[in-house]
Parts: C-alpha cells; sequence; structure tokens
C-alpha cells in the first residue's frame, strides 16, 4: 500500500542520535519519493536548517547536546518554522505535550510500523505545501483539519480521509458532539480537487425551517415578508467547492425532500423563484443522531438517508482514544495560552491523571473548555490539579470507577487501573486536608496498606499544610498535588 503521490513528496530531514534509526528512516522515506537527508543531534538539525529549506523535520526527542524540545525552541524563533514531526516513547507524555505546546504538527510513538510513519510523512509534507501558499487560512484550516490523535482509530479516520478527499463522493460523519466532525469535513475539502473552491458549513439546527430553506437555496425579492431583495443560496455560494451541512438528522421532512431533488438533479429552486440554479458541490453532511434508527421510526427519509450515507465516516468520541490525550492537551494549551498571555509550559502527573479518567460525554470540546478554564485559573507555568477542580467535568461521574466505552483498540488496564486508584487517592487526601488517617478511613482501607499505595504511586510526606486546631498535631500530612 502507498501513501504517496507526486503531489506529496518533499525533502525530509530525520534528526536521530542513533544512525541506525536514521538510515533505517531515510531508506524508508527515500522508496516513497521524498528527498532525505540525516542528522546526528539539534544542533547538526539546527545548522543545516539555516542553510537549507526542508518541508518535514521528523525528530527524536532524545539526543545529545540539543534535544528535540530545544530544537522545536529553536525552530520557532526562525521566519518560516518547518512542519515537524516528533517520536516519543508512549511512557513520555511530558514530553508530548511540550511538543504539542511548542507547534509540533504531529507526532509518533516509537516503536512504529512503516506505514504508519509513511502516512504521518505523507499528510504533514501536505501541510507544508499548504504553509508555502499564500492563504494562510486555509493552511491553518487544513492543519487542524488534519484531526490531532494517532491512536489506532484516529489513523484509520485520517487514512479514510486521505483516501476519499480525491474523490467527488459525497460524505456522511458520524459522532458525537464534540468529537470535531466538522473539522474532518474541513480536512477531507483540503485532501481534494476542490481545496482552491469554498468551504461553505451550516448548521441545520440553527435555523427554523423556513429560514434553513432560505439559507440553502436563496430566496427572491418579496417571496416573504421581510424579503426586501434578491438573496443567493449558500448552495450556490459553494459551487465549485464543499457545502459542509451539519446536524442534518434535524432537518424537517419537508426540507429532506427538497435537499434529496437538489442532489439528484444538481440544482436549486429560490424560495419564491420560477426558475432553478446549477449547482456543483461536493456534500458533506454531518449528525450526531442514529439516522438508521430514524429511518425506522419515519423520521428522516429512507431514500435521502442512503443518497447521503455513501461514504460513512465515524469520528471516535474522546473516551475511545484517551492515548491521544497529552498530545491534544499540548495542543491545546499551545493554542490558548498565547491567546490568553499566559505562559503555561506543563500539566502535572496528577492533574493529567485526572484528565485521563474522566469520561469525557461533551469530548474534545470539553476538553478544550477544561483546558481554557485552567490556563485563566493558573498561577503558575503548570496546570495542577487544583486549576482543574470545580469545572464542568469534575463531575461526580467523573470520580465513579470507569468501567463503560472500552476502546476499539484496547485499554493499557494496569496503566488505566493505576491513574484510577491515583486519582481516588488525591481526591481522599483533598477532602481530608492531606490527613492520612481521615484519608484512609474515606477509603475504607488501613494507614498502612494507604501509606504503601502513596509511595508506590510517587506521592510524598509534607509538613508545610496548615492544621486547624481541631485536627491533632502529630498526624502525619501529605500533599496530592507532589510528585
Amino acid at each position: 500500500m502507498t501513501y504517496q503521490d507526486e503531489t506529496a513528496q518533499g525533502r525530509v530531514l530525520i534528526v536521530d542520535d542513533e544512525e541506525g534509526m536514521r538510515n533505517y528512516l531515510s531508506v524508508v522515506l527515500s522508496r516513497d519519493g521524498h528527498r532525505t537527508e540525516v542528522a546526528a543531534d539539534g544542533l547538526e538539525a539546527l545548522q543545516m536548517c539555516r542553510q537549507n529549506d526542508y518541508d518535514v523535520i521528523l525528530m527524536d526527542f532524545k539526543m545529545p547536546r540539543l534535544d528535540g524540545i530545544g530544537l522545536l525552541e529553536k525552530l520557532n524563533e526562525s521566519e518560516r518554522a518547518p512542519v515537524t514531526v516528533v517520536m516519543t516513547a508512549y511512557s513520555t507524555w511530558e514530553s508530548a505535550v511540550q511538543a504539542m505546546r511548542l507547534g509540533a504538527h504531529n507526532y509518533i510513538r516509537k516503536p512504529f510500523d512503516n506505514e504508519e510513519i509513511r502516512s504521518i510523512i505523507a499528510r504533514s509534507v501536505k501541510v507544508s505545501m499548504f504553509l508555502n501558499r499564500e492563504d494562510r487560512d486555509a493552511a491553518e484550516q487544513f492543519i487542524v483539519g488534519n484531526l490531532i490523535g494517532n491512536s489506532p482509530n484516529m489513523r484509520k479516520v485520517q487514512d479514510l480521509i486521505r483516501r476519499i478527499g480525491p474523490t467527488d463522493s459525497t460524505v456522511c460523519i458520524h459522532g458525537e458532539s464534540g468529537t470535531g466532525k466538522e473539522l474532518a469535513a474541513r480536512a477531507i475539502h483540503f485532501n481534494s480537487s476542490r481545496r482552491d473552491g469554498r468551504f461553505v458549513a451550516v448548521n441545520c439546527s440553527a435555523f427554523t425551517e423556513s429560514l434553513l430553506e432560505s439559507e440553502l437555496f436563496g430566496h427572491t425579492r418579496g417571496a416573504f415578508t421581510g424579503a426586501v431583495s434578491d438573496k443567493q443560496g449558500l448552495f450556490a455560494v459553494a459551487s465549485g467547492g464543499t457545502f459542509f451541512l451539519d446536524e442534518v438528522g434535524d432537518m424537517s421532512k419537508t426540507l429532506q425532500a427538497k435537499l434529496l431533488r437538489a442532489l439528484e438533479e444538481r440544482q436549486v429552486k429560490p424560495v419564491g423563484a420560477t426558475d432553478s440554479v446549477k449547482i456543483d458541490v461536493r456534500l458533506i453532511a454531518a449528525t450526531n443522531k442514529d439516522l438508521i434508527e430514524m429511518v425506522r421510526n419515519g423520521e428522516f427519509r429512507e431514500d435521502l438517508y442512503y443518497r447521503l450515507n455513501v461514504i460513512p465516516l465515524d469520528i471516535p468520541p474522546l473516551r475511545d482514544r484517551k492515548g491521544d490525550m497529552p498530545f491534544l492537551v499540548g495542543h491545546l494549551i499551545g493554542k490558548h495560552s498565547r491567546r490568553m498571555g499566559k505562559s503555561i509550559k506543563s500539566v502535572s502527573r496528577q492533574a493529567m491523571d485526572s484528565l485521563m479518567v474522566r469520561d469525557w460525554p461533551g469530548n474534545v470540546r470539553q476538553l478544550e473548555n477544561s483546558i481554557q478554564r485552567a490556563i485563566a485559573l493558573a498561577r503558575a507555568e503548570e496546570i495542577t490539579l487544583g486549576d482543574l477542580e470545580g469545572d464542568a467535568s469534575s463531575s461526580d461521574a467523573s470520580d465513579a470507577p470507569q468501567t463503560a466505552g472500552l476502546p476499539v483498540d484496547g485499554i493499557d488496564l494496569g496503566e488505566h487501573l493505576l491513574a484510577v486508584e491515583r486519582n481516588y487517592i488525591m481526591r481522599a487526601l483533598e477532602r481530608s486536608r492531606g490527613r492520612v488517617t481521615r484519608a484512609a478511613r474515606l477509603l475504607h482501607m488501613s494507614v498502612r496498606s494507604l501509606r504503601y499505595r502513596i509511595q508506590k504511586l510517587g506521592l510524598r510526606e509534607t509538613p508545610e499544610i496548615e492544621q486547624p486546631e481541631e485536627i491533632a498535631s502529630d498526624e502525619p500530612v501529605l500533599t496530592s498535588d507532589r510528585n
């Protein structure tokens, strides 16, 4: 299977202190037509970047003289920062957060297979090509549209987008609210031959039936009260490009019939008009509802469902891609800390554990809101557990053991259980103001067992917490926000 075409071949700099890895990656990527060069560490790579222009820099974290983080910081100082892909071990989530915060465009976990690295580099070269265009907004939308994540189920989504992008087929994107359906639609658009055309989006749930018809198809002057002039419909506005119809499940049966006719005849009739207007659009629909169930219940036209669902694309919920959490968090910190004028550089272990064990019913949108709030509340350069407390994500449901929603690609049960255990212990210590005996009672365990688990999880004693008078002064005090 190949991930390359002649428009996606670029100049790639491979930076790794292991000669065998440099040579291996050079051979793999050269087979896809990339022009590869190698550097043994960050300093050598930095010097080469000052003398040459590269489409993509593929770098390791652990390197002598100048590591991956240092190289990213130096590259960000240049006028034209190249597209960067970072190689990291799964366990080093702190480095992953830092890399994404510093603007890394993608990442790959070691060990990886050939197809995975080829796919990531192919997408990254395309990102670089868009960044060199005059249309910077389009470039940024393409980057966002890549959908951050390299978990197995997200790679399936990215691969399907890459394959269906060049076609002109209708796509129906399924997924819960907040999963990034519009971002996926933008990614399809910017991977298509229509990328130079307009991307027009409309949310069906945001309009009444009559207003939605006018927005989609347009209207003539005097067609209804308030129609003081002719108005071009959004289908016509998007001609030559892509039309994204979000929350299509909220469309009335009457409008469903008119939409079906427009798709079949490739023309629309403005409200009040006698003549139809030809349209040339690629339609991408999206919904968070079960359209098949709606068809069974008579709420959605079966013929329209099959007309829209030519290529189905399922976006996984955040609970099924927890492995992407550090990279999403890092990206969001970089995005919002700059906008809010804050200098947030990291996330504490306790805060990350808390984010990992939550169920996130609002998905990435909910995570983004939580990170924004934490950035606003943070007093230092690190987001702590306290900065996350009290937001809408800290519901009682998130305190319960997470037994549902097993990810389709499985889960590291040992790591997950450790995170859950750490979260409960931290909350017990918070509620007991750091008193071990009281925390042990809350957890229905002995003080000795709790001490063992605290030591195992890397928490340690501290004498600094002020003791209320009613608490015995000789009782050991622990903090839940120190490693």
